[in-house]
């Protein structure tokens, strides 16, 4: 199983690298991938306008926090949700990772505006304590407009989110929740300034096949 696993993440990799494009004047550099079971969804980060978010979100990203994790909610034409890796997750975290995710975030609130593929953090009714939980938004929701961190934008990806929209759902209290779980299996990241795409597929299968190793281990180490 677990060679097939790397073998399946790399041929990913080498089948859906993306073609290098000129960078959003309005994003940083850096690019992050999640590769679910319905597709990648490839977002980039506003840097000036919630610096500390998007240094937390990365710094998660980088540790492989939302590997196994899932989207919990996906409300059609609202907003799809990240869960908490605290809990989202099918594999256990380390020490690291742990500490990372219980870090809650002031709220960097902007007049960026909530608009289909914008990324706003998920919070409870204090402002500050965002932690690892991000809505991707599925369409305009301007009541949400100060009132929820903004900090980047999906940059490739909406058919994915479209397929995401289309899995049978149930509600539960406010929430509407996808029927068939939404699995991140797998994340990596790149800079679009210092990575070209002549070098990308090999740094992606390098980062894919650690990944796989260490969700394979943190497997490995559940099984009784």
């Amino acid at each position: 199983m677990f060679p097939n696993l790397v073998s399946l993440l790399v041929f990913l990799c080498i089948a859906l690298v993306p073609v290098c494009s000129s960078v959003d004047a309005e994003l940083g550099s850096a690019r992050v991938v999640f590769q679910t079971n319905v597709g990648d969804i490839e977002f980039g980060f506003y840097p000036r306008v919630a610096p500390k978010t998007v240094e937390h979100i990365f710094k998660l990203v980088r540790l492989g926090c939302y590997n196994t994790n899932h989207f919990f909610r996906v409300d059609k034409g609202f907003v799809a949700q990240v869960a908490d890796v605290t809990g989202g997750r099918t594999a256990p975290m380390n020490d690291e990772q742990k500490e990372e995710a219980d870090k809650t975030i002031v709220g960097e609130f902007s007049d960026v505006k909530h608009v289909r593929g914008i990324l706003s953090m998920g919070r409870y009714a204090d402002p500050n304590s965002a932690q690892s939980s991000f809505s991707i938004l599925l369409g305009n929701a301007p009541h949400l407009n100060g009132q929820y961190a903004i900090f980047g934008k999906v940059t490739r990806g909406d058919d994915t989110l479209t397929k995401m929209e289309e899995v049978p759902t149930r509600k539960e209290g406010i929430f509407v929740m996808p029927t068939e779980r939404i699995t991140i299996l797998s994340t990596y990241y790149y800079d679009t300034k210092t990575e070209s795409c002549e070098n990308e597929k090999t740094v992606l299968k390098k980062r894919l096949a650690q990944s796989a190793i260490e969700i394979e281990r943190q497997r490995m180490k559940c099984l009784p």
